[in-house]
């Protein structure tokens, strides 16, 4: 029999979608090259800049994230290229499989999951290419299998530090709209995301913000391209799109930004950071008497999107999930090599306190009726910080 009562989604994404824009999304088909639409369109784009904090060309299309992966590496490189991925979690590793498919020498910057990278590595990897073979850097901003960040900035720094003209090209699929990310500022040449995470969005579309410097490179790349080459996009009307643009989203995406500026996009990333903070001290109480665990084991690391949590040995993720599930509460599954080790709660896009507090109450009773051990009382942790940081 089907869970009563509504259905709590903690999935790092899709993510829940709000009311309103359900409501927009579901507008009548229009002309999508008529005025009407088009002033929808345009401001949709100029939104989406000030969220990725750019002011550089957007290209959109049809199709999810990973749609907007291959879009990037198709009109950036060229077969035989040498790209450096930094090893972050499953994400990356499927960013690198995607650039080897096409043709792309990848080489990889290898990390511990939990602890993240070492910037020192980095460093050391670009001195050492006297001969500036690696045409770009693939980064993943937050690694929703790992629940850990990257610190775009910081590569940035040591890209300029060290002379190194690789392209910096970084996925913000699960951050942008949830982490601070600042496009222009922190010199990121490709800025890759879609519509289903922090814009609170259906699965749909999917976009790239490219640099002068990566516009420039794209006159050279040979990769094939047809659907996705931006040479072709720029020439029509809607600068990005070959085919039919779709439609209904924008009526979405237009409503899901005027809630992020409604709120104000620093106070979007408050309320994250905030949500986030009290699952990870919930999760923290619950690691006592061998318990589960924080999957990142650097602090500043971890992510305010979504918490990766490791179950103690000889117990199965899994199995809490199904357990969760049966009370209408839906978790996140450990993704590749962490596939039955860890459950992930994801905490972004339309999101307040009760409906994490439910979310957290529901995964402590799993913990209870799945014989994991653990402390009681991590929901009462997550209440306790809730209510000393209220407004």
């Amino acid at each position: 029999m089907k869970p009563r009562g509504r259905h709590f989604f903690a999935n790092p994404g899709p993510t829940n979608i709000p009311d309103s824009v359900m409501q927009a999304v579901a507008h009548a088909t229009v002309d999508f090259n008529g005025p009407d639409f088009m002033a929808v369109y345009e401001g949709c784009v100029a939104g989406l800049k000030r969220v990725l904090r750019t002011e550089q060309e957007v290209f959109m299309y049809t199709g999810s994230g990973h749609a907007a992966w291959e879009a990037t590496l198709a009109n950036l490189l060229s077969h035989g290229d040498r790209i450096l991925v930094i090893e972050t979690g499953h994400f990356s590793e499927s960013w690198g499989k995607m650039a080897a498919d096409l043709g792309i020498v990848v080489d990889t910057l290898p990390a511990d999951w939990r602890n993240g990278v070492d910037y020192a590595a980095l460093r050391a990897a670009l001195l050492a290419d006297h001969s500036h073979a690696l045409k770009a850097i693939g980064a993943v901003h937050n690694e929703t299998s790992t629940g850990m960040t990257l610190d775009l900035a910081r590569i940035r720094a040591i890209l300029d530090e060290t002379g190194h003209p690789a392209l910096l090209m970084a996925d913000t699929i699960s951050s942008l709209g949830s982490l601070d990310f600042r496009m222009d500022e922190w010199g990121v040449d490709a800025a890759v995301g879609g519509s289903q995470k922090g814009l609170m969005l259906p699965v749909g579309f999917s976009f790239t913000g490219v640099s002068a410097k990566a516009m420039r490179a794209h006159q050279g790349s040979t990769l094939p391209k047809h659907y996705f080459s931006w040479t072709a996009m720029l020439a029509r009307k809607h600068r990005s799109f070959i085919g039919t643009v779709p439609i209904a989203l924008f009526y979405g995406l237009q409503e899901s930004l005027r809630l992020i500026e409604e709120e104000g996009l620093d106070n979007v990333l408050a309320r994250h950071h905030r949500l986030a903070e009290a699952t990870r001290r919930c999760v923290r109480h619950w690691a006592g008497n061998n318990g589960p665990q924080l999957y990142g084991q650097e602090p500043d690391r971890l992510s305010d999107s979504v918490t990766a949590i490791l179950m103690p040995n000889g117990h199965d993720a899994e199995a809490l999930r199904k357990r969760v599930a049966t009370m209408n509460v839906a978790l996140g599954a450990g993704l590749g090599r962490l596939g039955g080790k860890v459950f992930r709660i994801g905490h972004l896009g339309d999101l307040n306190e009760p409906m994490l507090l439910g979310t957290l109450a529901a995964t402590e009773i799993g913990l209870r009726l799945e014989g994991v051990p653990h402390t009681p009382g991590g929901v009462d942790a997550a209440m306790g910080y809730l209510a000393d940081t209220a407004a």
